[in-house]
C-alpha cells in the first residue's frame, strides 16, 4: 500500500504550515489560571487567514468553491494545526460540510456550502449523546409532521455551539409506520426552542449542552440519506486522530529541546540511557499512530473494499491515538520536571488539550472490544 501524498495534498499541508507559522500557543491562558472558558469566541482572525488560503474548502467540489480533496488533505491541515494548537472550529466545519456535499439535498448544499467554504458559516457537530457514553444518534428524537421535522432532546459538550451559526445534530426517527432510522438536522445556534448550556472543557475551551425543545426544521435541512451520520462520525473520528498526532508530535519535540539543553553532571539529560530509552519509546508510539491514521484516513477517502468494513480501521487508530497522545504527554511532563507541572509553561497546555482528546476518543479498551465484534462478524479466514 502507497502512502505517499499526492502533489495537492502536500501542497495542503504546506498552505497550512504558512497559516500556523505565526500562532503561539503561549499567548492563551492556562485553563488553571482562569475561572471560566480561556476566551468567549474562537480564533477570528485565524479563521479568516484559513478562509483566504482556501483550506476550509478542502473537501468540496469545485462548483462550490473547494479543491475536491480527500480526508488525507483534511488531516494533513488538522496535523499541522493540533502543533499550536488552533482554536478554531476546523474539523467540524469541514467534516459537516463534507457529509452535507456527499448526503445531502441539492437545495441544502447549494444554500451552505460556498457559504462554509469561505468561512461565512461556521458549523459544529453534536456527536456526544446525552452523556458523552452514549449513542450521539439515540440522544434526540425527530418525527415528521408535515414539510418539517420536530426534534426533542438533548447533546452534551457540543464544541464551538456557542458561536458556530449552525449546529448538525443526530437524531432518530420515531414513527409507528417507519423503522427507526438515524437522520442529520441542521440546526441554526439561535431559533425558537433551542437553548445552549455553558460547559467548559479540559482546554479551557466553551462547550455547549445542547437542548432541542419541539424545534422545527425544514425537510431541505435534513439529511435523510442511510449512512450519513456513520460516514460523519468516522471522519470526525479521524480528524480527533490527526489532531492527537499532530500534538504529540509538537509535545515530543519540545521534550527533545529541554532534554537537549538541560544538564545534569556536566551533560545534557538527553544523553541519559534511562531518558533515551522513554524519548524512543514514544517515538514509536507516534509512528503507530501515523501508520495507523493515515490507512483509516485512506478507508475514508477511497471507498476502497476491504475484509473488514473502514470502521475497523478507524478503531484502530482511535486505539493509538488515545492510548498514544496519553502516553506521550505525561512522559514529555516527567522528563521536563519541575517545568512539566508549571501550569505557566505551554506543555501545560498541550497535556490539557491531549487529556481532552483522549476523552474525546475514547477508552482503548472499548476500541478494541468494537474490534473484536467486527472479526468475529468478518472472519478473516
Amino acid at each position: 500500500m502507497d502512502f505517499t501524498f499526492t502533489e495537492e495534498q502536500q501542497a495542503a499541508a504546506e498552505a497550512a504550515r504558512g497559516v500556523f507559522a505565526g500562532v503561539e500557543p503561549d499567548t492563551v491562558p492556562s485553563p488553571s489560571l482562569v475561572p471560566g472558558a480561556v476566551a468567549e469566541d474562537f480564533d477570528r482572525a485565524l479563521w479568516t487567514r484559513l478562509a483566504e488560503a482556501d483550506l476550509l474548502s478542502l473537501l468540496l467540489d469545485a462548483e462550490f468553491g473547494g479543491a475536491g480533496l480527500d480526508a488525507i488533505a483534511l488531516c494533513l491541515v488538522l496535523r499541522e494545526s493540533a502543533r499550536v494548537l488552533a482554536r478554531v472550529p476546523l474539523l467540524e466545519t469541514s467534516a459537516a460540510a463534507a457529509a452535507v456535499q456527499a448526503y445531502g439535498g441539492e437545495e441544502l448544499k447549494s444554500a451552505l456550502l460556498t457559504r462554509a467554504g469561505r468561512g461565512e458559516a461556521v458549523l459544529t457537530v453534536a456527536a456526544n449523546g446525552r452523556t458523552g457514553h452514549d449513542p450521539a444518534e439515540l440522544a434526540v428524537t425527530a418525527r415528521q409532521e408535515g414539510a418539517e421535522w420536530v426534534l426533542d432532546g438533548v447533546q452534551t459538550a457540543v464544541p464551538w455551539a456557542h458561536t458556530a451559526d449552525l449546529v448538525v445534530v443526530p437524531a432518530h426517527t420515531t414513527s409507528d409506520t417507519t423503522s427507526d432510522r438515524t437522520l442529520l438536522a441542521v440546526v441554526p445556534r439561535i431559533h425558537q426552542g433551542v437553548v445552549l448550556g455553558e460547559q467548559v472543557s479540559t482546554t479551557g475551551e466553551r462547550l455547549g449542552e445542547l437542548r432541542l425543545d419541539s424545534v422545527r426544521i425544514a425537510a431541505r435541512d435534513v439529511v435523510e440519506a442511510d449512512g450519513a451520520w456513520e460516514w460523519l462520525r468516522e471522519l470526525l473520528t479521524t480528524g480527533t486522530c490527526a489532531l492527537a498526532l499532530g500534538l504529540g508530535e509538537r509535545v515530543l519535540a519540545m521534550t527533545s529541546e529541554y532534554t537537549g539543553k538541560r544538564e545534569q553532571f556536566g551533560y545534557p539529560v538527553a544523553t541519559f540511557q534511562a531518558v533515551a530509552v522513554q524519548a524512543a519509546d514514544r517515538y514509536i508510539d507516534l509512528r503507530a499512530m501515523e501508520a495507523t491514521l493515515w490507512q483509516a484516513a485512506w478507508r475514508i477517502a477511497s471507498g476502497a473494499p476491504g475484509v473488514l468494513p473502514a470502521s475497523g480501521d478507524v478503531a484502530v487508530a482511535k486505539i493509538w491515538a488515545s492510548e498514544g497522545v496519553r502516553r506521550v504527554v505525561q512522559t514529555a511532563q516527567h522528563l521536563h520536571g519541575g517545568f512539566g507541572a508549571d501550569v505557566e509553561y505551554p506543555l501545560h497546555r498541550y497535556h490539557a488539550w491531549a487529556k481532552h482528546l483522549e476523552l474525546q476518543l475514547g477508552p482503548p479498551a472499548a476500541h478494541e472490544e468494537a474490534l473484536g465484534d467486527l472479526l468475529a462478524a468478518h472472519p478473516l479466514g
